[in-house]
């Protein structure tokens, strides 16, 4: 959707430290840290569009006795936009020394679908099309999207201990070059929200299921290249990406451990040695969402 006109940003959010689970119906005036753009007669997104949510991010260094809560209150944010932000407080337990990203306002990121724009998104999350359009600056739509809302929860902490993703992708344990979570681009030196680890292995490595389940995709899919896609039980997947061929095909199903392809290069990784990207995610109303994997790998990660 091309949008011919910015519109100003008003009404957008509460930014209220409400307890986690909650949601607010009615959302009222923008907070005071995401200002008001006022109309233009010949407005022109570069020069006029707030920086985007992501670009904005700040980070947080838990100390001793700080809570999800307390946190949230110091930004002016609920609990669950830290929640979302950061998978590893949705047990509502803080890590001393562990590192939070705060956005400017209330809201999440999600995973763009393929084919998508700003007005299917908007549909898909129930925002205003002008909010969602300005929160991400004000660009065409990307793999990633930043969601400013207050009226959701973060999906419930799932046991690792109840679900068939329990094994490792590789054969050996091998170094993790790029971890899950929020990094600093290894190239372009921009905060990027990594899906998954890159698990360093010589281009031919064989690539394991993690668990036992059904093939879902296989093939070329984009910036991962040659892909692997798994679903297992308790509404799991696990996909395995760049790898330099496919053994497994649609429909088929596959054990723990079967082969299902080996580590290559293909698609656009994003550290230039041969590696796995290995996700794990958890399927939801609103589509595949990304876990830590490393909440299920059982064989110790090299340093």
């Amino acid at each position: 959707m091309t949008f011919q006109r910015l519109f100003p940003l008003v009404s957008v959010l509460i930014c209220l430290a409400a307890p986690v689970g909650k949601t607010v119906a009615n959302p009222v005036a923008a907070p005071a840290n995401l200002p008001t753009i006022a109309p233009l007669e010949d407005p022109s997104p570069a020069r006029d569009c707030p920086l985007p949510a992501l670009e904005r991010l700040r980070r947080h260094t838990a100390v001793q006795g700080e809570t999800v809560e307390s946190i949230a209150r110091q930004y002016n944010v609920i609990p669950a936009t830290l929640m979302a932000m950061n998978p590893m407080l949705r047990r509502g337990r803080v890590s001393v020394g562990s590192t939070i990203v705060i956005p400017p306002y209330d809201g999440r990121l999600v995973e763009v679908p393929a084919g998508s724009n700003w007005q299917k998104l908007a549909e898909t999350y129930k925002v205003r099309p002008d909010l969602l359009f300005e929160a991400n600056g004000c660009k065409p739509i990307g793999q990633v999207a930043f969601i400013p809302s207050v009226n959701w929860s973060p999906e419930p902490a799932v046991n690792p201990d109840a679900t068939s993703v329990q094994g490792f992708p590789l054969a050996t344990p091998a170094v993790e070059a790029l971890r899950y979570g929020w990094q600093t681009h290894p190239v372009s030196r921009a905060v990027f929200f990594h899906s998954g680890i890159d698990f360093l292995a010589t281009e031919g490595t064989q690539v394991l299921a993690a668990g036992g389940g059904t093939v879902a995709f296989a093939g070329p899919q984009g910036d991962y290249g040659n892909l692997v896609v798994v679903n297992h039980q308790a509404g799991k997947q696990t996909r395995y990406a760049h790898l330099r061929n496919t053994a497994v095909k649609v429909g088929q199903t596959v054990q723990s451990g079967e082969v299902l392809g080996t580590v290559g290069t293909t698609g656009k990784p994003d550290i230039p040695q041969p590696h796995l990207h290995f996700e794990v995610r958890y399927n939801t109303g609103l589509g595949w969402v990304a876990e830590d994997p490393k909440t299920y790998l059982q064989v110790t990660v090299k340093k």
